[in-house]
Protein backbone atom coordinates (compact mmCIF):
# COMPACT_ATOMS: atom_id res chain seq x y z
CA UNK A 1 0.00 0.00 0.00
CA UNK A 2 2.78 2.46 0.86
CA UNK A 3 3.87 3.16 -2.73
CA UNK A 4 0.32 4.25 -3.65
CA UNK A 5 -0.92 7.82 -3.36
CA UNK A 6 -3.96 8.99 -1.45
CA UNK A 7 -6.47 11.12 -3.31
CA UNK A 8 -6.32 14.89 -2.92
CA UNK A 9 -9.58 14.70 -0.94
CA UNK A 10 -8.16 12.18 1.53
CA UNK A 11 -4.93 14.18 1.91
CA UNK A 12 -6.92 17.35 2.61
CA UNK A 13 -9.18 15.53 5.10
CA UNK A 14 -6.14 14.17 6.99
CA UNK A 15 -4.26 17.49 6.96
CA UNK A 16 -7.28 19.51 8.11
CA UNK A 17 -8.10 17.05 10.88
CA UNK A 18 -4.47 17.01 12.04
CA UNK A 19 -4.40 20.83 12.10
CA UNK A 20 -7.36 20.81 14.51
CA UNK A 21 -5.49 18.65 17.05
CA UNK A 22 -4.39 20.99 19.78
CA UNK A 23 -2.01 18.44 21.29
CA UNK A 24 -0.09 17.87 18.05
CA UNK A 25 0.21 21.64 17.58
CA UNK A 26 1.31 22.07 21.20
CA UNK A 27 3.96 19.35 20.83
CA UNK A 28 5.24 20.79 17.54
CA UNK A 29 4.48 17.57 15.62
CA UNK A 30 3.85 17.55 11.88
CA UNK A 31 2.68 15.12 9.23
CA UNK A 32 5.57 13.97 7.04
CA UNK A 33 4.02 11.19 4.92
CA UNK A 34 0.48 10.19 3.98
CA UNK A 35 -0.23 7.04 1.96
CA UNK A 36 -3.16 4.63 1.92
CA UNK A 37 -2.99 2.83 5.26
CA UNK A 38 0.26 4.50 6.34
CA UNK A 39 1.04 7.84 8.00
CA UNK A 40 4.26 9.28 9.43
CA UNK A 41 4.41 12.03 12.05
CA UNK A 42 7.63 13.84 12.99
CA UNK A 43 8.31 15.37 16.39
CA UNK A 44 11.42 17.57 16.74
CA UNK A 45 13.46 17.31 19.92
CA UNK A 46 12.73 20.45 21.95
CA UNK A 47 13.08 21.12 25.69
CA UNK A 48 9.29 21.44 25.99
CA UNK A 49 8.74 17.74 25.10
CA UNK A 50 11.51 16.20 27.21
CA UNK A 51 11.57 14.44 30.54
CA UNK A 52 14.09 14.99 33.34
CA UNK A 53 16.98 13.18 31.57
CA UNK A 54 16.59 15.13 28.34
CA UNK A 55 14.94 12.33 26.35
CA UNK A 56 11.64 12.97 24.59
CA UNK A 57 8.92 12.11 27.10
CA UNK A 58 7.08 8.79 26.79
CA UNK A 59 3.79 10.71 26.75
CA UNK A 60 4.86 12.66 23.66
CA UNK A 61 6.24 9.49 22.07
CA UNK A 62 2.96 7.67 22.71
CA UNK A 63 0.85 10.59 21.49
CA UNK A 64 2.51 10.75 18.08
CA UNK A 65 2.33 6.95 17.74
CA UNK A 66 -1.39 7.00 18.53
CA UNK A 67 -2.04 9.80 16.04
CA UNK A 68 0.04 8.16 13.29
CA UNK A 69 -1.96 4.96 13.62
CA UNK A 70 -5.25 6.82 13.81
CA UNK A 71 -4.56 8.76 10.65
CA UNK A 72 -3.28 5.64 8.87
CA UNK A 73 -6.66 4.04 9.50
CA UNK A 74 -8.49 7.25 8.62
CA UNK A 75 -6.92 7.23 5.13
CA UNK A 76 -9.01 4.12 4.41
CA UNK A 77 -12.27 5.24 6.05
CA UNK A 78 -15.29 6.60 4.16
CA UNK A 79 -15.50 10.38 3.64
CA UNK A 80 -18.54 10.69 5.92
CA UNK A 81 -16.83 9.05 8.91
CA UNK A 82 -14.47 9.89 11.74
CA UNK A 83 -11.95 7.90 13.74
CA UNK A 84 -11.35 7.21 17.42
CA UNK A 85 -8.82 5.00 19.17
CA UNK A 86 -10.43 2.11 21.06
CA UNK A 87 -7.18 0.93 22.63
CA UNK A 88 -3.45 0.89 22.09
CA UNK A 89 -0.43 -0.66 23.70
CA UNK A 90 3.07 0.64 23.32
CA UNK A 91 6.40 -0.86 24.34
CA UNK A 92 9.24 1.59 24.90
CA UNK A 93 12.39 -0.16 23.68
CA UNK A 94 15.05 2.53 24.17
CA UNK A 95 15.38 6.13 25.34
CA UNK A 96 13.90 8.62 22.84
CA UNK A 97 17.15 10.42 22.04
CA UNK A 98 17.73 12.09 18.70
CA UNK A 99 17.18 15.20 16.60
CA UNK A 100 13.59 14.10 16.13
CA UNK A 101 11.20 11.19 16.46
CA UNK A 102 9.29 9.71 13.55
CA UNK A 103 6.11 7.78 14.34
CA UNK A 104 4.85 5.39 11.66
CA UNK A 105 1.31 4.05 11.76
CA UNK A 106 0.50 1.17 9.42
CA UNK A 107 -2.85 -0.54 8.94
CA UNK A 108 -2.49 -4.28 9.52
CA UNK A 109 -6.15 -5.24 9.12
CA UNK A 110 -8.77 -2.80 7.88
CA UNK A 111 -12.38 -3.43 8.84
CA UNK A 112 -15.81 -1.90 8.44
CA UNK A 113 -15.96 -1.04 12.14
CA UNK A 114 -12.63 -1.97 13.77
CA UNK A 115 -9.20 -1.49 12.20
CA UNK A 116 -5.91 -2.81 13.62
CA UNK A 117 -2.68 -0.83 13.19
CA UNK A 118 1.00 -1.38 13.89
CA UNK A 119 2.75 1.51 15.62
CA UNK A 120 6.48 2.20 15.39
CA UNK A 121 8.50 5.15 16.62
CA UNK A 122 12.05 5.81 15.46
CA UNK A 123 14.63 8.18 16.93
CA UNK A 124 16.62 9.88 14.18
CA UNK A 125 20.08 11.33 14.68
CA UNK A 126 21.80 12.38 11.46
CA UNK A 127 21.71 9.31 9.19
CA UNK A 128 21.04 6.91 12.08
CA UNK A 129 17.46 5.73 12.61
CA UNK A 130 16.70 3.52 15.64
CA UNK A 131 13.44 1.83 16.62
CA UNK A 132 12.64 3.11 20.13
CA UNK A 133 8.97 2.11 20.52
CA UNK A 134 6.52 -0.35 19.00
CA UNK A 135 2.89 -1.07 19.59
CA UNK A 136 -0.51 -2.07 18.33
CA UNK A 137 -3.74 -0.13 18.12
CA UNK A 138 -7.44 -0.74 17.54
CA UNK A 139 -9.47 2.02 15.87
CA UNK A 140 -13.19 2.43 15.42
CA UNK A 141 -14.69 3.89 12.25
CA UNK A 142 -17.64 6.05 13.19
CA UNK A 143 -19.70 5.89 10.00
CA UNK A 144 -22.11 8.71 9.31
CA UNK A 145 -20.28 11.00 11.74
CA UNK A 146 -18.10 13.29 9.62
CA UNK A 147 -14.90 14.47 11.25
CA UNK A 148 -15.90 18.14 11.52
Amino acid sequence: MDDEQVTAEVRTRIEECFARQGLMTHLGARLSHIAPGRVHIVLPHRPEVTQQHGYIHAGATSAIADSAGGYAGFTLFPADSSVLTVEYKINLLAPAAGEYLEAVGTVLKPGRTLTICKLEVFAVQGEQRSLIATGQQTLICMNGKPDR
